[in-house]
């Protein structure tokens, strides 16, 4: 089992910046990328980012392309999302993921922990 903590988010006006982070503990030898998902309200929880330990390859989503940033530390296994240029529509519970049976995470299904969410919420 792998437990996941997040923290960070909160309240911020659009065009503003904030940082979210999140640390893996327990069988964490067995993970090889950890990922940032979100879900707003009454809709379904998609994709973000994520980070590939081996070689340290990243992914985004096209709508935050460009305005995140993810980063890690493969041996404290912690991730960090910098959001800046956050809009409205960025609002969301966001959600760290991880999981041991594929090398890198762009899908719900390639997740196999969650951690609990932090709210973000963006004012305009």
């Amino acid at each position: 089992q792998v437990q996941l903590v997040e923290s960070g988010g909160g309240l911020v006006q659009a065009g503003g910046s904030l940082s979210l982070s999140c640390a893996a503990s327990g069988r964490t030898r067995s993970i090889y990328a950890m990922a940032w998902f979100r879900q707003a309200p009454g809709k379904e929880r998609e994709f973000v980012a994520s980070l590939r330990w081996g070689g340290s390859n990243t992914y985004y989503s096209d709508s935050v392309k460009d305005r995140f940033t993810i980063s890690g530390d493969n041996a404290k296994k912690t991730i960090s999302l910098h959001m800046d240029k956050l809009k409205p529509e960025d609002t969301a519970v966001y959600y760290c993921g991880t999981g041991d049976r594929y090398y890198y995470i762009t899908l719900h299904e390639h997740v196999d922990y969650w951690g609990q969410g932090t709210q973000v919420t963006v004012s305009s």
